[in-house]
């Protein structure tokens, strides 16, 4: 979620039917977080990878999700939590009609039950960035070769990576996971994301000394 971001669609039209539902329900709450459109077209393209599901941290009012079914395929269901009470019915309502969806009332930690996934995005639990917030584990939430990703950081060129002068130790665990292929993408000058691909751990069959 993106301080801000539901303020970024004012001047956006065309939207995708689901995600000018979402930023509707959003503006009407109040809400201020949503993803903003710089990150929802990348989750829309991704969503087109998706095979068999998506999973979701941080619902908000559903605009990130919204994006990710706009770009999912007609078999793909998608699955959501949101630990607000409030911001969960918002947004079930704005999917009602649509039955790849489920939002689910609870911690992030609750997605593990609807596992394994294609794509996962950690938007609001379980991206290790505040204390007390344990990372997701890839190899438990994603399906063979699926695509995590990890959103609201801020541009960096300085190895390891920093925010505000210190070591990002949240994002410096994803770009260097073991079980991913990592790397941050630049959306806009003050937008990054991480987006990680679960690595094949499939042991390559070599043939015998001298065979």
């Amino acid at each position: 979620m993106t301080e801000c971001g539901t303020n970024a669609y004012k001047q956006l039209s065309d939207l995708p039917p689901p995600v000018a539902r979402a930023v509707r329900a959003a503006r009407a709450a109040g809400f201020a977080f949503s993803c903003r459109p710089e990150q929802g077209r990348l989750l829309y393209a991704l969503a087109g990878g998706a095979t068999a599901a998506i999973g979701e941290t941080g619902t908000g009012c559903g605009v990130g999700l919204a994006w990710l079914a706009a770009g999912a395929g007609p078999r793909v269901r998608l699955v959501s939590v949101e630990r607000d009470a409030r911001r969960a019915a918002l947004a079930a309502e704005v999917f009602a009609d649509d039955t790849r969806v489920t939002v689910v009332h609870a911690e992030w930690t609750a997605l593990a039950a609807h596992a394994p996934f294609d794509l996962l995005v950690l938007d609001g639990g379980g991206q290790g960035k505040a204390p007390g917030d344990a990372p997701a584990d890839p190899r438990a939430l994603l399906a063979p070769q699926g695509t995590v990703v990890i959103d609201d950081f801020t541009p960096s060129t300085a190895w390891p990576p920093t925010h505000e002068g210190a070591v990002d130790h949240a994002r410096l665990h994803w770009l260097t996971h073991p079980a991913l292929r990592a790397t941050e993408l630049r959306l806009a000058p003050d937008l990054a994301t991480v987006v990680g691909t679960l690595r094949d751990e499939t042991p390559v069959s070599r043939p015998p000394p001298g065979g």
